[in-house]
């Protein structure tokens, strides 16, 4: 749980931005930073005043002229320009159309001028225009191809396009005025232009206009023509109508539906009537069937029946009832030679109807026909003359042209705009701070070296010992001559201070056994090893360096004479007695056992027995032992190593071990047992330091050390 929250801590840590480190890091970075600075200015300063061309703009202004009302009212064809935006917007849009700029160019010939037309520019051989030329021709093997001069087409385009990217045109907010603006390298041709383009603008709506005009009246009188003959035969057909169907009029075919009205109704009261009598000699028959006089007198209601009735009271005899009955019967014969009369009379109604009707819907027809035949040409009358009426306006319009926009002020010679020398070197100068502080920060960011203790300590979680300076050396033999002739200087006082701390480190127990290891070789360890001896037999004790690393065997390249003496080796096998493999250095005041080779593999030697009865024979000789021991991450001898030893120091080189080869080293030792007592950080640059900012804070690496140490 601890670990986890140490680990976390540790996470928040490394994603929090130290706003003050960065401060720090861009402040030590200032000479680069102002480098890059000045090298930005000065690269500015070359480009604005040798090599950028100089650019003059020159400004046309031009007014929208809002008409509310024209000499005729003919909207289609000659209503003014809208003064809504888009409209105001669509002649931007026209003003920088290639057709105006082709004009423009034809105009002032800008096909021929190289700054329009850059095929007439001299091209240099370094330019990047001459590299692609020399790439294709001799790579690919592709000839210039000729354009065909300033006169053709290819060069026509070029100049149009250069001239659309060097004329603009905005609108003055809230007004019916836009500007047109132009950039080149000359100020009378930025002028030429501008105002070439407003005249031809101008010239170009009325153009559009009188164009329209034309188009109008061609096709008003092509119009014209063809209604008036479409007229003329509309005519003609309602004559021809007229006579064929001999003057039918509007009151001939009232009178025809009237008549057709009239034999409708006669038709239907001729229908009633003999319903009504084919229901009355239905009813009599079934009366006289029944032969009773009093049903038949009342039911046929005639006098002559009824009076026979009235002359009998009572009943009748045999022959009155016959009498009685056979006028029953010859009432029903008038009544049935009645229905017959009726129903003749209806038939020729209907027949009567039928021809009416057909006679009236043939007038009618033949009205409608007329009428519409009047409809078409009443249309095309009034067509006929809106038209004729239009036609004339138009005719009148054609000499009365005018533009929709006017030149408020032409463009006097075009003024200097770029380049803006001032600001070009500001935003270099700026743009240099910027890479000088990416350059810093950058390095920064990746470098994975460690420079100064805090640093040390934060990753490792273990106190730094000592700060051990570069030596000024030039090669291994010259390192014990140094720290014997340069007793005073900052390099030796640093390994006193080594010397000190490791001694401080245990008050009860001062280590006896101290061993030197790194992670990686080349970090200053076997310096360390020597140096730390001869400053512990400056103290008076018995002192001896054993070179551990007996893979390598550096240790006689720094100690003279040490080809003489054997190695530790056959003291511990018994081959030689201790005494003739012990090397005296009188110089440092120290014994020296140096390595040799063997077929045993190192680390089963460091873990014999043997060599632990050999390590307790060497405590009983001397006060301090110094172990030179393989780097942790090589191979695995610093752990055997570092379980016989009192002490354990780890040597790190100063801005070129990383974090990750410190921490594995750590890990490696942690997971045998060992604790290492402190770490050394070695081949400190004094330069690099104050190069860093660190100078002013560091011991004999700051300004004030200099009066304590030698040179």
């Amino acid at each position: 749980m601890n670990n986890a929250g140490a680990v976390s801590q540790t996470e928040q840590e490394d994603d929090t931005i130290d706003l003050l480190g960065l401060v720090k890091s861009l402040w030590r970075g200032k000479w680069l930073i102002f480098l890059c600075i000045f090298a930005g200015f000065l690269a500015g300063g070359y480009y604005a005043y040798s090599v950028a061309v100089p650019k003059y703009a020159a400004t046309t202004t031009l007014a929208l002229q809002v008409r509310n009302q024209q000499v005729v009212d003919l909207e289609s064809v000659f209503s003014g320009v809208s003064t809504e935006s888009a409209a105001m917007n669509t002649e931007l849009v026209v003003i920088q159309s290639r057709g105006l700029l082709r004009k423009v160019v034809d105009e002032l010939s800008l096909n021929t001028d190289p700054e329009f037309n850059s095929a007439l520019r001299p091209v240099s051989e370094f330019s990047l225009q001459g590299i692609k030329a020399k790439i294709s021709e001799r790579v690919l093997g592709r000839q210039p191809q000729e354009d065909g001069g300033p006169q053709s087409e290819a060069a026509i385009n070029r100049a149009i396009v250069a001239l659309g990217l060097a004329v603009s045109a905005e609108i003055e907010p809230d007004t019916y005025v836009f500007q047109i603006r132009a950039e080149t390298q000359s100020p009378e041709k930025s002028s030429l232009i501008v105002n070439t383009l407003a005249q031809i603008y101008i010239e170009d709506q009325v153009n559009v206009k009188f164009q329209a005009t034309e188009s109008a009246v061609t096709w008003l009188s092509e119009r014209v023509v063809e209604l008036e003959a479409e007229l003329a035969e509309k005519e003609d057909q309602i004559k021809q109508m007229r006579s064929e169907m001999d003057l039918v009029t509007q009151e001939g075919v009232q009178f025809l539906n009237q008549r057709v009205r009239d034999l409708r109704d006669r038709l239907e009261r001729s229908r009633s009537d003999l319903e009504a009598l084919e229901s009355r000699i239905v009813t009599l028959r079934e009366v006289r069937e029944s032969e009773d006089p009093e049903l038949i007198a009342e039911a046929f209601a005639d006098a002559a029946l009824n009076r026979l009735r009235n002359q009998t009271p009572g009943e009748l005899s045999n022959g009155q009832l016959q009498a009685f009955l056979a006028l029953a019967d010859q009432r029903i014969a008038e009544l049935e030679n009645d229905l017959v009369r009726t129903r003749l009379q209806f038939q020729s109604l209907e027949t009567s109807l039928a021809s009416a009707e057909a006679e009236a819907n043939e007038e009618f027809d033949k009205f409608v026909q007329v009428q519409q035949a009047e409809r078409e040409a009443s249309a095309v009358r009034t067509l006929y003359e809106t038209f004729v009426t239009r036609l004339k306006e138009t005719s009148v319009q054609r000499g009365s042209q005018q533009a929709d926009s006017r030149v408020l002020s032409e463009s006097p010679e075009g003024f200097y705009v770029s380049p803006q020398k001032p600001r070009v070197m500001a935003l270099t100068a700026i743009l240099g701070m910027m890479v000088g502080m990416a350059i810093v920060l950058g390095r920064q960011h990746f470098h994975s070296g460690l420079r100064t203790s805090e640093e040390l300590e934060r990753i490792s979680d273990l106190p730094v010992l000592g700060q051990v300076p570069k030596l000024k050396i030039r090669n291994r033999s010259e390192l014990i001559p140094f720290l014997k002739n340069n007793p005073t200087s900052a390099a030796v006082e640093a390994f006193r201070n080594l010397r000190t701390s490791v001694l401080l480190s245990s008050l009860d127990h001062p280590p006896q056994i101290i061993a030197v290891t790194s992670s990686v070789p080349g970090e200053g360890k076997t310096t360390n090893s020597l140096a730390l001896a001869q400053n512990f037999a400056g103290l008076g004790k018995r002192v001896l360096l054993l070179e551990g690393d007996i893979r390598r065997q550096t240790l006689h390249a720094y100690v003279e004479g040490s080809h003489k003496s054997g190695g530790w080796l056959a003291a511990l096998e018994g081959e030689r007695p201790l005494e003739e493999v012990l090397h005296r250095d009188s110089g440092m005041g120290i014994d020296v056992l140096f390595g040799e080779k063997t077929p045993v593999n190192a680390t089963d030697v460091f873990s014999s027995t043997k060599f632990q009865e050999f390590l307790q024979a060497l405590r009983d000789r001397y006060d301090h032992i110094i172990i030179d021991t393989p780097p942790v991450l090589v191979v695995p001898d610093a752990r055997v190593l570092g379980q016989y030893c009192d002490a354990l120091l780890f040597t790190v080189a100063w801005d070129r071990t990383n974090a990750q080869q410190i921490r594995e080293s750590i890990r490696q030792m942690s997971s045998v047992n060992l604790k290492i007592t402190g770490m050394v950080l070695s081949q400190i640059d004094a330069a690099g330091m104050k190069r860093y900012g660190y100078g002013d804070n560091y011991g004999a690496y700051s300004g004030y050390g200099k009066s304590y140490y030698d040179s």
